[in-house]
């Protein structure tokens, strides 16, 4: 190709007369070939996106070991996550079909002409009702027995505008958009008005009478002179058209009762459904992701302690624990690099195994090792990766069969717990937080479990007894059948209506009182009791000697474990920095020192910008925030801008020659300016003062 330039006059005038071989060969543009560049650098980036994972051990980690993390970490959470949402299905399962049941035997007959009203209460689970509501539409759609119109606060700012949402999606969530427009299309006469339930009526007699379940998901939001409107007119219609309501209400049915007059209510007639609360719902969760015998992680006591008062301070739904779960799961398998030895990977690398050497739990073993005279084997593990290997394999196996008996043992313990009647139980989220905290074994909760038993007449022994048959991890505790025997054979020689008690009982106690200088002074004796008590006594003793013993075996400390780092999850400071950020601390910190952020050349140390120095390479924003840290609480406008120029663009009589100053006009810097100062008033680090108005006042103090 060449630029011909002409003669003559036109002399700045240039004429492009491409080659006539590219004409010839037909090669494309070069905007085609750009097309052509940027599709093969998609796809090489979506190749790169499908490496989510990055190596570790400092970059040596082997693509086969990443590889595995990433599959184990999305096997491993594919299981949890199909049990969590069987946990949230069998919670609702209940008000689910309570619910589908009423709407299904619904009818303005059997409610005296009123229309049939569902009231649910929510509480703090407000998630629930509209995963119900979803349930409930596909049911009743699948069965062709009904639909759900799920109507919020934002569609009803008038009866019309509530009416038309109420026709348009009562036809076309079942129809399509197509019959909706057909029914004022297709009909002769005068074209019917969205709004008139003559449309809603012609189209539920052609398909059948069949509920329509209005759902008012947030029934508090609503303007309530719209809602007695709408309940009035529906109240007309409720004899051509099957209409259920369904109120969503979040405070109480007396509260919501007595916001609607009382003409409107006598309309409504029906029944009241309670959703169970959040909390219980998370606890649930929390029990099956860390009791399920298949689990291979858990969550360690400083993770689930954050995760649980979280949930309970926040009123936080089920669905956002699931998140906040699987984002500790994620950390656990993106970040350590141990987590790939969960699913016993095939292959082994010298970095790993090095890794597994720094291990603070790994430097324990081998000192107690020492202890016990196995220099020898200490030796050959620090030597022989092979040894290690199969020594780690053992170990991981070992931790996992652990830490699932500690569970189990610690539901045994809830379950005793609970058949003998304890007042100062604790909750089983609590004491599975105790737990795998391994301060469980010597507590006070299992001391007052044991005395408890000691306490125990033979007919609650017998139900213990019971529930340790009934659980085959309780079995493992103390022998069932010995006692059980030992304990029939007593009862055959007891003839008495009463059951047998132990010397230790309350029962075969007295206190006698005596007074003595004018003070009460209380004595406790025992009473004498039989051969059968005694013989009892001594059966009981050695119950709950055998099972304090197997208590304080399972009952261990997980951060005793060898490679618990591996298959215990307890860094907190991933999700408290992620669910609970200090986000005033990062904006200050960002504009105190900008350059902790920014990716800076090697320019920018040179000036010093990264020790906090003011310069003009830092943004205007920095700029001027670090100028209203050093004013007082009234900033006058005109000095802050005289200084913010200053450090722009320079003042005219300066000769330092400062390079890192910007080259701009006095219009450019105050463009600058007066962004930089709408930035820090959307901050609310500073307003308009009502005292002066050339001033500004400072409304935020750093660290403060």
């Amino acid at each position: 190709m060449d630029f011909e330039k002409p003669s003559g006059e036109d002399q700045d005038i240039y004429v492009y007369r491409p080659d006539k071989t590219l004409l010839d060969n037909g090669e494309r543009s070069s905007k085609r070939r750009k097309v052509a560049t940027s599709s093969k650098a998609t796809t090489s980036s979506q190749k790169n996106d499908s490496q989510v994972f990055a190596p570790l051990l400092g970059g040596k980690e082997s693509a086969d070991l990443v590889a595995q993390r990433k599959s184990a970490f999305q096997n491993l959470w594919s299981t949890q996550e199909q049990r969590c949402k069987e946990v949230i299905e069998n919670l609702d399962s209940g008000i689910l079909e309570d619910i589908t049941t009423f709407v299904k035997s619904a009818s303005p007959e059997l409610f005296n002409g009123c229309i049939p009203t569902s009231l649910v209460t929510i509480g703090s689970n407000v998630s629930a009702l509209p995963r119900l509501l979803d349930i409930l539409h596909r049911r009743l759609t699948t069965q062709n027995c009904g639909q759900v119109i799920l109507l919020e606060s934002g569609d009803a700012p008038n009866l019309k505008a509530v009416l038309k949402t109420i026709i348009r999606v009562a036809v076309t969530s079942t129809s399509g958009n197509d019959a909706y427009q057909k029914l004022f299309t297709d009909k002769s006469g005068p074209r019917m008005l969205p709004y008139d339930l003559n449309v809603l009526h012609d189209y539920v007699k052609g398909q059948g009478a069949k509920p329509l379940v209005l759902a008012f998901r947030d029934s508090e939001a609503f303007d309530f002179g719209v809602l007695n409107d709408l309940l009035s007119l529906l109240s007309s219609w409720v004899d051509r058209i099957p209409f259920v309501l369904l109120f969503g209400i979040s405070t109480s049915v007396e509260l919501f009762e007595g916001r609607l007059p009382r003409s409107t209510a006598a309309l409504l007639l029906g029944r009241h459904f309670e959703i169970h609360e959040a909390e219980g719902a998370i606890d649930y969760i929390y029990e099956t992701l860390q009791t399920n015998p298949d689990t291979r992680l858990w969550l360690g006591p400083h993770v689930s302690a954050s995760l649980i008062e979280k949930a309970r301070d926040h009123f936080q739904s089920p669905e956002g624990f699931i998140r906040e779960v699987k984002y500790a799961y994620m950390s656990h398998f993106f970040a350590n690099p141990l987590s790939v030895l969960l699913p016993s990977p095939s292959s082994q690398q010298k970095q790993l195994c090095e890794a597994i050497r720094n291990l603070k739990s790994y430097r324990s073993f081998c000192e107690e090792s020492l202890e016990q005279g196995n220099a020898d084997f200490v030796r050959s593990l620090l030597d022989d990766d092979d040894i290690l290997w199969k020594q780690v394999h053992e170990s991981i196996e070992q931790g996992l069969v652990q830490m699932s008996e500690l569970f189990q043992t610690v539901n045994t313990v809830r379950s005793l717990q609970t058949v003998l009647q304890l007042t100062k139980a604790s909750s089983n989220t609590d004491l599975y937080i105790r737990g795998i905290s391994g301060d469980l074994h010597d507590s006070s909760t299992i001391k007052d479990l044991l005395s408890r038993i000691q306490r125990a007449d033979s007919d609650s022994l017998t139900v213990m007894l019971r529930v340790f048959q009934e659980s085959n991890a309780a079995t493992a505790l103390v022998d069932v059948k010995q006692y059980e025997q030992e304990l029939q054979n007593l009862l055959l020689t007891h003839n008495a209506s009463e059951p047998l008690r132990s010397k230790y009982d309350d029962q075969n106690s007295s206190i006698k009182t005596t007074i003595v200088k004018d003070k009460v002074n209380l004595t406790k004796t025992k009473k004498q009791i039989s051969s059968l008590d005694t013989a009892y006594s001594e059966l009981l003793e050695k119950f709950v000697q055998e099972l304090e013993t197997n208590l304080t075996l399972k009952l261990i400390n997980p951060q005793d474990l060898l490679l618990h780092e591996v298959f215990v999850f307890d860094l907190r400071n991933p999700l408290r920095d992620t669910f609970a950020p200090r986000a005033r601390f990062s904006i200050e910190r960002a504009l105190s020192t900008p350059f902790d952020y920014l990716a800076s050349s090697s320019s920018a140390s040179e000036h010093g910008e990264r020790g906090g120095h003011m310069s003009a390479k830092q943004p205007e924003t920095a700029i001027l925030y670090q100028l209203y840290l050093e004013s007082g609480s009234l900033v006058n406008v005109y000095d802050l801008w005289k200084a913010f120029s200053t450090i722009v663009c320079g003042s005219e009589g300066d000769e330092d020659g400062d390079e890192s100053r910007r080259t701009c006009d006095e219009r450019s810097a105050l463009m600058l300016f007066y962004r930089a100062m709408s930035e820090l008033k959307t901050l609310g680090m500073m307003k308009h003062s009502r005292k002066k108005i050339d001033h500004v006042s400072k409304s935020a103090w750093k660290g403060l």
